[in-house]
């Protein structure tokens, strides 16, 4: 039962890291902590990415162990395409998927700047 809990615990993290990376931009009182939550995020992908491969997220690393334990099998590198497959029912290609993920991240890492440092950017034009 424990594992259960776990494993929905870590799934419930993923989903609200992924919703707050992707939308954490909007609300001038969370652009900060968005900012600070795509730094970490790039730094586990890029960072860990290079002792245990791009992309590298301890979170899912965790919680393919819960699965495991769980039974679960053939668990894909990446959790955005679990969900994707899960939600769809269609086993998407991870390079698509990868990309796709990728380029989404690329964009709101330049949103995370943009808002956090516009002003100061404006400042020193003038």
């Amino acid at each position: 039962m424990r594992l259960y809990l776990l494993d929905y615990f870590l799934t419930s993290l993923h989903l609200l890291i992924i919703g707050f990376n992707l939308l954490g931009w909007i609300w001038p009182a969370t652009r900060r902590l968005h900012l600070w939550c795509v730094l970490l995020t790039a730094a586990s992908w890029l960072g860990l990415g290079i002792w245990f491969g791009i992309g590298y997220c301890p979170i899912t690393d965790w919680q393919w162990q819960v699965k495991s334990t769980l039974g679960e099998k053939d668990l894909p590198n990446s959790f955005i395409k679990y969900w994707v497959d899960k939600a769809t029912g269609v086993d998407a290609d991870p390079f698509v998927i990868d990309v796709v993920t990728a380029l989404t991240f690329a964009v709101v890492f330049l949103l995370a700047i943009y808002h956090n440092f516009r002003k100061k950017w404006k400042a020193e034009s003038r």
